[in-house]
Parts: structure tokens; sequence; C-alpha cells
């Protein structure tokens, strides 16, 4: 993904260590590109991915009535599920 070709007025600093460094580094000789252009272009590629399910989504006319039977649908107790949630995980 091509960063926009807007003015460049903002700056965004980051930290870290010294492997992760030298690992965006040979990334960004690989893909020809200097670090600061590597990581704008990774982060924007990541932003538009994160935010693309959130913005619109598109439904034909029947997705769209099994979508609203869904949210009308009344809510069902899944005890299964709520133990799963219960448990420590490798996040918790």
């Amino acid at each position: 993904m091509n960063s926009p070709s807007l003015a460049k007025t903002e700056r965004i600093d980051v930290r870290t260590s010294g492997p992760a460094k030298q690992l965006l580094q040979e990334a960004a000789r690989a893909s020809h590109k200097n670090v600061s252009e590597f990581l704008l272009d990774a982060g924007l590629t990541a932003a538009a991915q994160t935010l693309a399910d959130r913005r619109q989504f598109l439904l034909d006319e029947a997705q769209w009535q099994a979508f609203e039977a869904a949210l009308d649908r009344p809510v069902q107790h899944k005890p299964r599920l709520q133990a799963l949630l219960r448990e420590s995980g490798f996040l918790g």
C-alpha cells in the first residue's frame, strides 16, 4: 500500500528493541524502502484492514433479512461459552 501523497506535517515516534529495529531495517531494505516508508506503508495497510469491516458491509436482500432476523432473535443463555470465557487462557 502506498502512503498518501499529502504533505508530511506530522511525526510519529516509536521506541523498540535492538532486534526489532534490525528486523525492520532488513525488511525495509528488502522492500527497497527506508524504515520510515516501510513502517508507514505497513501501518496504513494494517489500519485499513482493521477498520474495513467496521465501516461498511454490503448485503443483498436475502442476507439483510437473515441479518435482521439474527439481530431480532432473543438472547440465548450459553453455559458452555460462559464457562469458556471464565477460564484463564494465554491472554488472561
